[in-house]
């Protein structure tokens, strides 16, 4: 009998070998007879390559470094292609309505991350109502601003009120730990959830403009879309309390990062953590990288990063991979 031979074309940074090692383990295990052969794709400057590659491919793995856009002339060449697996949350490099032109699902990791971003999130607002990095640098400086801390204010989550922009599997996280803060959790997303899941988290939904204007802490956990683009700008920011704090973990675009800037720099809103950028690395000049003193703390994209959410993700990845490969349906599509 046959063996059934198969090619995935992955624009991830990994060597084809290490994707072998990653991806054969998990195949055995779900009872996977076939083989798989490997292309590595890193380079867009010879087209006619990279549409051969595609059109002899039957699965495609997206780049998690989102250094590698998966546009509608690629998608066009991809003859065969059972899925576009994209191996991280978000999605926005990949042109998923070409995707669902042709006929194409295309899937992310679902909440293999989610507990990673929660975790960080709760830490970013923890870590800014205590002045934590301020501090830090301060006394690591050698000096002692115990007293001027004190007088700028250090402050407890505890019965504060916590907004969340997005109440997806990100979202849902975040409400279930922070209750334990005491904390009264609204939310805002674009479907309001059951009465009955509401309750079952401990949420109240708010319009967006108003949980702006009651909550002390806003998250955001919501996909790039063209809706979302630049969903948080000097006017939202100019909603929010002098005392609230804004941590986005979600995307860079979602949020105008000069406006924050201004707001940060004129004291409109207390403090932001910000782990995601319109372009990733930010360059030098970036308007949050150059604030000074002020109560803010970036980082670089990392919040979904953790060594078990990257075990899960690639767990995550390779068995939706080997589960289409095997006649199965895939899981987590964005483009239904």
């Amino acid at each position: 009998m046959d063996v059934p031979r198969f090619k995935i074309v992955s624009f991830t940074p990994y060597p084809a070998e290490i994707l072998r090692i990653l991806f054969l383990p998990i195949a055995e295990d779900m009872g996977f007879r076939g083989e798989i052969e490997f292309s590595v794709v890193r380079d867009l400057g010879d087209r006619e390559r990279v549409y051969r590659e595609l059109e002899e491919a039957d699965i495609v793995i997206g780049d998690f470094t989102f250094e590698i856009p998966i546009d509608r002339d690629m998608i066009m060449h991809m003859k065969k292609v059972r899925l576009i697996q994209q191996p991280s949350t978000g999605y926005d490099h990949i042109d998923v309505d070409a995707a669902r032109e042709a006929g194409i699902p295309v899937a992310n990791i679902g909440g293999a991350n989610s507990i990673s971003v929660a975790e960080h999130t709760i830490a970013m607002a923890l870590a800014l109502l205590k002045r934590v990095v301020q501090s830090h640098l301060r006394t690591q400086s050698g000096e002692w601003a115990q007293q001027e801390f004190f007088d700028l204010g250090i402050y407890e989550l505890f019965g504060k009120k916590w907004g969340i922009v997005g109440m997806g599997r990100i979202g849902r996280e975040v409400a279930k730990r922070v209750r334990a803060f005491g904390v009264d959790v609204l939310y805002y997303d674009i479907r309001r959830l059951s009465p009955e899941v509401e309750a079952e988290l401990g949420v109240e939904f708010r319009e967006l403009g108003r949980l702006l204007s009651e909550s002390d802490v806003v998250s955001i956990h919501i996909p790039l879309t063209p809706e979302t683009r630049g969903l948080i700008g000097e006017r939202e920011l100019r909603r929010m309390k002098g005392s609230a704090i804004l941590i986005n973990p979600s995307r860079g675009e979602v949020v105008d990062e000069y406006a924050l800037a201004k707001a940060l720099k004129n004291r409109w809103i207390f403090g932001a953590a910000v782990d995601v950028y319109s372009v990733e690395p930010p360059p030098k000049d970036h308007p949050l990288l150059n604030l000074g003193d002020v109560n803010v703390i970036t980082t670089p994209h990392l919040a979904g990063a953790t060594n078990e959410a990257r075990r899960r993700i690639i767990e995550t990845s390779v068995r939706n991979v080997v589960r289409v490969l095997m006649g199965g349906e895939p899981e987590n599509v964005v483009n239904r």
